[in-house]
């Protein structure tokens, strides 16, 4: 399924890692690589499952759902990037692979809502 083949490019914020060292911003690489960690964390403290294995489109790594990690690494590699890449390329990967994640049902959408506001938290205090 190719939404399930483009949402692989969000695994662990490889697509933002990419651009961060295509673009020289390591600031940026940084940065979700600290959306991930904190992301992580959060998940193994809130622990929620994942919708139910038969609705799923695609399989994941882990059980666990709260918050979305395509979602936090999504929205902190778009915002650093963004401060000296074109914003609307950026902004529009980042939905996409978090939408995708809801698409593929393997996310509540509550998961990408706190996954997009812990992104974007992480990226203003790494500033």
């Amino acid at each position: 399924m190719l939404v399930a083949r483009f949402s692989l490019l969000g695994e662990h914020g490889a697509a933002w890692f990419v651009i961060a060292v295509a673009a020289r911003r390591w600031d940026a690489a940084r940065t979700v690589a600290l959306a991930y960690a904190a992301n992580q964390l959060v998940k193994l403290i809130v622990r929620r499952r994942r919708p139910a294995i038969e609705g799923r489109l695609t399989s994941t790594l882990s059980d666990l759902s709260y918050p979305s990690a395509h979602a936090a690494t999504s929205v902190a590699g778009a915002r650093r990037l963004s401060e000296t890449l074109p914003a609307a390329p950026l902004w529009a990967l980042a939905a996409a692979l978090a939408g995708s994640r809801l698409y593929l049902r393997v996310h509540h959408p509550t998961d990408t809502l706190a996954g997009v506001a812990l992104g974007g938290a992480v990226a203003e205090l790494t500033r």
